[in-house]
């Protein structure tokens, strides 16, 4: 049988809460905007509601739906690596996990949309003038801070390692 710590628990926890963030948020958006809809927060932010059909940056959004299930299996694939991995981590780890945490929350929510819409919902849009980035969402958010987390951590590890 196995045995989860409560350390492996509260990782857990914290992936689950950024799914139901990420989801209610986009249930929210999808609720009050209408597709394409745009609401300006800043003059550089605005609220619009779009779908992403593709990965990031829209990236093969076009490719005729096949695209749809490659990255779900994608997701599920980057998940359970993800799992097994935070499961296998010392408990002064704290970093690493907060990481991989992030990214694992990010990729489940979207898988989320991906399996049960056919598409991600994104709806932060920043931009300057007529230049906008790529719309995105709270797990595209989670799972960038994890990717800047994970180099973090292994440039301070790096670190570590030279002066050991």
């Amino acid at each position: 049988m196995v045995s989860v710590s409560w350390q492996l628990c509260r990782w857990y926890l914290l992936a689950g809460i950024i799914i139901v963030i990420d989801q209610l948020t986009k249930y929210w958006i999808t609720d009050v905007f209408a597709y394409g809809e745009t609401l300006e927060i800043l003059p550089v932010l605005n609220l619009t509601l779009v779908h992403n059909m593709g990965a990031a940056f829209s990236f093969l959004s076009d490719a005729g739906g096949w695209q749809r299930w490659f990255f779900a299996i994608i997701s599920l694939m980057v998940s359970a690596v993800l799992v097994v991995w935070l499961s296998r981590l010392k408990g002064q780890q704290n970093l690493l996990a907060v990481a991989l945490v992030l990214v694992l929350g990010g990729a489940l929510g979207n898988l989320w949309d991906r399996v049960l819409l056919g598409y991600v919902v994104d709806f932060v849009d920043v931009h300057y003038q007529q230049y906008h980035w790529p719309a995105f969402n709270v797990a595209d958010a989670a799972i960038t801070l994890g990717a800047v987390l994970l180099i973090l951590e292994s440039l301070l590890a790096s670190k570590q390692n030279k002066m050991d």
